[in-house]
């Protein structure tokens, strides 16, 4: 959606600030100085068939890595690895993927940057396989951020929640110390797992994960699942009830975007993730 040239140059301004309060290490708004309205205001609008409440989308925490490239370089690669969500497995083509439609999002919000998403998405990955193959794929693109897309296919392969865990923990603390920032894409909705057990304790493992590391983590299950309540009619799936369609990745590309965008302007400390 088109923004006016005043609300462009008000989100360029504040980048420039708040990128530079961030790598600063300081908070450029203070508690009860920094309501979530006025960040919310700096994100990209998310499309009448994609809203969903920001607390079902995501918690903010701080993006510095992104931040510090954005404002050193005016530029940053970004590396999307996970299973067929990420592939685009039931989208139209490849530029109706999430990660395509992001990287459009993203650099039209951030106007004055360049942003490059390197998609590395393998259909029916589980965590295990994504860890080990993430050294080589971080040494090749270098990237500044990595979003991992995961959860659903160990949820379905039933494996246990802790192996689960101590898999994505330990890669997620070694992006961190490899000074590259982490966004968690959670597990997708569908209606034929919402009671299975599995898929709850993988979503809740998630969950702890964030939380621990202090990193973004971007609750998909929670907003399809607020998209499908709202709007019954809405179609977000794929012919096999299972994959996304085109109007299933916008969304998702809109919820990690919209994340994204609150977590460079977000002024709550790493420690605050929930």
């Amino acid at each position: 959606m088109a923004r006016t040239r005043k609300s462009k140059s008000k989100l360029r301004a504040a980048l420039a600030f708040l990128t530079g309060c961030a790598l600063a290490g300081a908070s450029p708004l203070r508690g009860e100085d920094a309501p979530a309205a006025a960040t919310a205001n700096l994100a990209p609008p998310l499309s009448p068939t994609c809203a969903a409440p920001n607390a079902d989308i995501a918690a903010p925490t701080t993006l510095p890595v992104l931040a510090a490239a954005l404002k050193g370089r005016k530029s940053a690669r970004l590396l999307a690895i996970g299973s067929s969500s990420t592939v685009g497995v039931g989208a139209s083509s490849n530029g109706k993927a999430y990660p395509a439609q992001l990287e459009a999002i993203l650099e039209h919000a951030l106007q004055g940057t360049d942003l490059e998403i390197i998609s590395r998405g393998v259909s029916g990955e589980t965590a295990n396989v994504a860890a080990e193959r993430l050294r080589s794929e971080v040494a090749l693109a270098k990237p500044d951020l990595v979003l991992w897309q995961l959860g659903t296919n160990d949820a379905i392969a039933r494996v246990p929640a802790a192996n689960f865990e101590d898999t994505v923990r330990s890669a997620v603390a070694w992006l961190k110390e490899n000074q590259i920032d982490v966004v968690l894409v959670g597990m997708q909705y569908t209606p034929r797992f919402a009671r299975d057990p599995n898929y709850a304790a993988i979503r809740d493992s998630l969950r702890r994960i964030a939380a621990e590391q202090h990193v973004l983590y971007v609750r998909r299950y929670d907003a399809m699942r607020y998209i499908a309540q709202a709007h019954a009619n809405l179609e977000l799936m794929a012919k096999d009830n299972f994959h996304l369609n085109d109007l299933g990745y916008q969304c998702m590309a809109e919820h990690v975007a919209h994340a994204m965008i609150l977590s460079l302007f977000s002024a709550k400390p790493r420690g605050s993730a929930e």
